[in-house]
């Protein structure tokens, strides 16, 4: 549907889901297209990411950033369009980088909006490999799985944006990098088109006897994105001193209580303490020093230029498609970094 500009379409958070968002969970209002004063620019949104950590920023729990407020503007990061601006160094036609969230329009005052000039050769790249996802994947990978020639890498959720990168650097750094992925199309580009050295299927029946034979050396770096089965798995092929990069969890995120089965709080605390395991969770915007991300800029910039990195973006049509596809990607069925081409 093409952008109306009199109109702007916001998709707000309507009440707090129990377990995966269903179509009571979020709501479209129109209303005026708002109007940029003194100090200020209108940006009119043309991309929007979807991520898993929108399901956590759902609940009303304590957390790293503050929940969505019932009523409020579903959160979300956008490449958008400067349609008039009172901001030095920001013109109407520029591309910008924004937090403005699931709606046609936003008024800024140019926080935290980082310019990416008139005519971006691939502007929706700057949500996914150029952006956030790629900057997840470098500095969690090197900064706290500290990989090294020779070792053993596993990623789970290996096609997606974080996964997908993480194993590509991982490669480029002479590791033996092991994907975990859902379905033989998924494993078949992970080891493909991606280049790593094997790719299991996580919904296989001996998913866990694959794994093993696949890391006959054991593992000596596990980039967390999942959880649940994947990380049971990993923990008895853990070496010792080996490092674990907590990235997110999205097996769990839709729980409404204690996931079925034994308590493996033992199972994983003796493993941390046995094979003198680095755990670490980190939340991208905070964690790491602005050199880290330079550093990130620098490096993806020349290895996207030589060919080292491949990227798959998966666009879905239209903001009012959304909240679908949020839900497709909180249960695995997104192939590559979905974004929405919302104008």
């Amino acid at each position: 549907m093409p952008q109306d500009t009199q109109t702007n379409r916001r998709i707000v958070l309507a009440e707090r889901p129990a377990g995966l968002p269903d179509d009571d969970t979020l709501r479209m209002e129109e209303g005026p297209v708002p109007e940029a004063g003194p100090g200020e620019m209108l940006l009119r949104t043309v991309w929007l990411s979807l991520d898993p950590y929108m399901r956590g920023r759902m609940n009303d729990a304590k957390s790293y950033a503050e929940p969505v407020a019932i009523g409020g503007v579903m959160t979300g990061q956008v490449v958008a369009e400067v349609v008039a601006s009172d901001i030095a160094g920001f013109a109407p036609g520029d591309h910008v980088l924004a937090g403005s969230g699931w709606q046609d329009y936003a008024v800024s005052d140019g926080t935290q909006v980082l310019n990416l000039g008139p005519s971006p050769e691939h502007p929706s790249w700057a949500l996914g490999i150029l952006g956030m996802p790629g900057y997840t994947a470098h500095a969690g990978l090197l900064r706290i799985g500290e990989p090294k020639a020779g070792e053993t890498v596993v990623v789970a959720a290996a096609s997606g944006p974080v996964g997908a990168t993480v194993g590509q650097i991982a490669k480029i750094k002479g590791c033996r990098v092991v994907g975990v992925a859902g379905g033989p199309e998924k494993c078949a580009h992970v080891v493909d088109n991606l280049g790593f050295d094997a790719c299991i299927d996580h919904c296989a029946d001996d998913f866990e006897a694959q794994l093993k034979a696949a890391c006959p050396d054991g593992i000596d770096v596990y980039f967390e994105n999942v959880g649940g089965r994947v990380l049971y798995a990993v923990l008895p092929l853990l070496n010792p001193f080996a490092r674990i990069p907590v990235c997110g969890m999205v097996a769990w995120y839709n729980l409404t209580g204690l996931p079925d089965g034994p308590d493996r709080g033992p199972q994983i605390l003796g493993t941390l303490l046995r094979m003198k395991v680095k755990m670490e969770g980190f939340i991208i915007f905070d964690s790491f020093p602005r050199e880290a991300q330079e550093e990130f800029r620098h490096d993806m910039t020349d290895w996207l230029e030589k060919g080292l990195i491949q990227y798959r973006e998966q666009v879905v049509e239209g903001l009012e498609a959304a909240p679908g596809a949020l839900v497709d990607l909180l249960q695995g069925r997104n192939f590559g970094k979905m974004v929405v081409r919302v104008g």
